[in-house]
């Protein structure tokens, strides 16, 4: 059974991998992943605000914030709260790519271009096989249009693909007016591939305390529901590669995203659950679905489910809208 996959350029030996997590900051962690059998690593976040208060320390000898307004940069954690300064991320990068034979994704994660693009260079010096950008941002002025925010995506894309010669992917979120055009647009500028999509962190009411509190809660296979449509209308469209992220945690769930037209996988929430043993399950529930239905090769299986063949994909959607609200009976 041959689950060889070619993802942003890299042939990697299943589809199978870890997404931006903490695994990257253990390296015995991560050689237990690739025993286990993922075929790829994504580092966790190297965030523009951390660099930007790295830079700015070095000219004024002192961790000051990067924007004048304090009020607004007290937000943002202090910079020895960060998991890796921007340094030790670089000696990290270095010490995975050492240790480990499967490829080292780096991950840079920022919202307006700046001097914090330039590290794009160094994580590509340093070893990493590709970059995922990462351009999380929820838009809160009513002011800035949706166009406005795209446009800044795609000048951050632009620049980052142009700055190195690794592959360049875009984790993308679901919540744009046309996400078919805007991935499309993504294609045009240099990404290399997309991850879909990017999992926005939804606060809590404490209200005894009457405050906001952060939870950060991890997927589950519902959530698998939304990639799944997108990479059934995307995959027949676009050039580059599809990840899909979020919501994998069963053979089932990796199944399905092949169909509707992932190359890879990108399992992170499964596995602070159950640890690297999720990988082999997942691995051997692949092959043994795609030896019942007559596939040899991942590539075979791949898309069969998406919407290559249907002449009109938003006739499609809207009529499968209006069928399933009329299936409920009182």
């Amino acid at each position: 059974m041959n689950l060889e996959t070619n993802y942003l350029g890299l042939t990697l030996r299943n589809p199978i991998v870890v997404g931006a997590s903490p695994f990257c900051d253990n390296i015995d962690a991560s050689r237990r992943l690739e025993e286990a059998g993922a075929a790829a690593i994504v580092m966790h976040s190297l965030f523009e605000e951390q660099i930007d208060l790295e830079q700015q320390a070095l000219i004024h000898h002192l961790e000051t914030p990067a924007e004048s307004n304090y009020e607004a940069t007290s937000y943002f954690p202090h910079y020895d709260d960060y998991q890796l300064t921007p340094d030790t991320y670089l000696r990290t990068l270095e010490r995975l790519k050492a240790a480990l034979t499967i490829p080292v994704i780096a991950s840079l994660n920022g919202r307006r271009l700046g001097g914090w693009v330039d590290y794009a260079r160094q994580l590509e010096s340093a070893g990493a096989n590709a970059l995922e950008l990462n351009t999380y941002q929820l838009a809160t002025d009513p002011e800035v249009s949706g166009a406005d925010i795209e446009a800044e995506i795609l000048g951050i894309v632009q620049a980052v693909s142009e700055a190195v010669r690794i592959p360049v992917s875009v984790k993308l979120s679901p919540f744009h007016a046309s996400v078919a055009n805007f991935a499309s647009l993504l294609d045009q500028q240099g990404a290399s591939g997309l991850v879909l999509f990017n999992r926005f962190y939804q606060p809590d009411f404490d209200i005894d305390e009457l405050e906001v509190v952060p939870r950060l809660k991890l997927s589950y296979s519902s959530e698998l529901l939304l990639r799944l449509r997108w990479l059934s209308i995307l995959s027949p469209k676009l050039k580059g590669s599809l990840a899909c992220s979020g919501g994998v945690h069963t053979p089932e769930d990796v199944i399905k995203s092949i169909l509707a037209g992932a190359h890879t996988v990108q399992i992170v929430s499964v596995l602070l659950e159950h640890g690297p043993r999720t990988i082999p399950v997942l691995l051997d529930g692949l092959s043994d679905w795609m030896n019942e239905h007559g596939h040899a090769e991942l590539s075979t299986m791949r898309g069969a489910l998406n919407l290559k063949r249907c002449p009109d994909a938003a006739a499609h959607e809207r009529a499968n809208y209006i069928k399933i609200l009329q299936s409920w009976k009182i």
